[in-house]
């Protein structure tokens, strides 16, 4: 009798199982790969094709050259100087006994700002008055005697030298009497400066002197500042290369504009006239100075502000306009990007003129109505097909710019 035959080993089955799994991977790996192999494709020049690869059309923006005006302006740094800035003195010394303004106060020409004790030139003033009639009393002595003594020398009655004499004493009484009077007229006027006034319209600064401090007349510093304030000027400076230009403008229109922006060149904050051009050109600089008179309502323009002068030379009318960034530069000098009426590009040469922060003018090169590419210019060459937006089409339809 044969022995029972043993049973499988745990590891003969797990290497049958093995064998199994990695059977039926591969069976389902062949049939995905068929599957992707036998899948329908696009021939490159099949119509339903969408690749862009081979699309060389090009999207961008476009704009249309069109007649315009633009304003000449000149941007240049400026300083804001008041027309007239005065420092407050007193003109004789002594005590500040009132001071009768507040700081930042605007005062009138002729107001009263500050008083110094007046006492002492008051009884000054007196005693030269008393001199001055103590004075006139001997003059009118000397002329009574004078008006005998020329009597009395023609009945010959008195000695001529006498006579003489007494003519020569009243023209001296006379003398005294004038520079007494000087005196007292002197006296009254350091009466009259004792009390301090305002000797333009304007805004009075911080005090430098409290009440009660002695003041000599000039002292440095003074009692304070005053500063007209409206009108107010703005003095800035123009290129040597400029001037001829703005020189003639100026004869022929007497005024020109100018508007004072911030210094950050962002808000405009007055707007004035040129009132006058400096005689000489600075050597060191180069460059030549204009004063602008600002009404300064507001105040808003205020003494030593820097500000950009924005100075209106004149307006060029009926020229071609185009955006500042339509031109391009290469080796050959400026140019834009024009669209045919095909929709393909071409490259136009033009020579630029003044421009602002916007716009150019083309001095030649281009008419108005053209269309130039403003945007999308960086794969551009000639004969390129661009496409346009449906909406920038409608604007650059027919009759919307004068050529």
């Amino acid at each position: 009798m044969s022995p029972p035959p043993e049973p499988p080993s745990s590891d003969k089955r797990i290497t049958v199982r093995t064998i199994i799994i990695i059977a039926v991977v591969c069976l389902l790996a062949l049939g995905v790969k068929s599957c992707f192999f036998h899948a329908p494709s696009h021939p490159k020049n099949q119509p339903g094709n969408t690749s862009s690869e081979n699309d060389d059309t090009q999207p961008v923006a476009v704009t249309a050259a069109r007649r315009g005006s633009i304003p000449v302006n000149l941007i240049e740094l400026g300083t804001v100087v008041p027309i007239t800035n005065v420092t407050v003195q007193t003109r004789v010394e002594g005590y500040l006994t009132d001071v009768l303004f507040t700081e930042g106060q605007h005062v009138h020409k002729g107001d009263l700002l500050a008083i110094i004790d007046p006492r002492p030139y008051q009884v000054q003033l007196e005693q030269y008055e008393g001199q001055l009639a103590r004075d006139q009393a001997q003059l009118g002595q000397a002329r009574v005697d004078n008006a005998r003594y020329q009597r009395l020398i023609k009945q010959d009655s008195i000695d001529a030298k006498t006579a003489r004499d007494q003519q020569f004493q009243v023209e001296q009484l006379e003398g005294t009497v004038k520079a007494d009077q000087a005196q007292v007229d002197s006296e009254k006027l350091q009466l009259i400066y004792c009390h301090i006034v305002a000797p333009v319209d304007g805004r009075i600064g911080i005090r430098a002197v409290d009440r009660g401090n002695f003041l000599s007349a000039g002292q440095s510093g003074g009692l304070a500042i005053l500063t007209q304030m409206q009108p107010i000027s703005v003095v800035f400076t123009l290129p040597q290369e400029q001037l001829p230009e703005v020189a003639t403008q100026l004869r022929e229109k007497r005024e020109l504009k100018v508007a004072a922006w911030d210094s950050s060149n962002t808000h405009k904050i007055a707007d004035g006239i040129v009132s006058a051009l400096d005689s000489q050109i600075d050597t060191s600089t180069g460059t030549v100075r204009l004063r602008a008179i600002f009404a300064n309502e507001n105040e808003h323009l205020f003494p030593n502000q820097f500000v950009n002068a924005h100075l209106l030379v004149k307006t060029l009318d009926n020229v071609v306009l185009v955006p500042s960034n339509a031109l391009q530069t290469g080796p050959s000098g400026r140019f834009v990007y024009i669209v045919n009426n095909n929709d393909t590009v071409d490259i136009r040469r033009v020579v630029p003129g003044v421009s602002n922060e916007t716009t150019t003018v083309i001095s030649s090169g281009l008419r108005g109505g053209e269309r130039v590419v403003t945007d999308g210019t960086d794969h551009l060459r000639i004969g390129t097909h661009v496409t346009i937006p449906v909406a920038e089409k409608t604007d650059l339809s027919p009759g919307s710019s004068t050529p």
